[in-house]
């Protein structure tokens, strides 16, 4: 099981389309968890990623921010083990 972490917040849009694409790729491999954290819930993570959210991460390591991007997190699925 992959764990994909999605840091953004209400109203952004490119946070929605990430989470569409994530969700669509999860149909398309399985065995991916998606995992969403408002980032305006903790003043830490509303400073650490208020500029770049969606930031995404997949088994905690960084794998994309400001747009998602398919090709990156297909090919981060290939070097994470379940």
């Amino acid at each position: 099981m992959f764990v994909v972490t999605l840091y953004g917040r209400d109203g952004c849009h490119l946070c929605d389309q990430a989470r569409a694409s994530i969700l669509a790729l999860a149909d398309q491999h399985g065995g991916i968890k998606l995992r969403e954290v408002d980032i305006d819930d903790d003043d830490r993570l509303l400073s650490a990623y208020l500029e770049r959210i969606p930031v995404v991460e997949l088994d905690g390591r960084e794998i994309s921010e400001l747009e998602f991007d398919c090709d990156a997190f297909r090919r981060a699925l290939h070097t994470v083990g379940p």
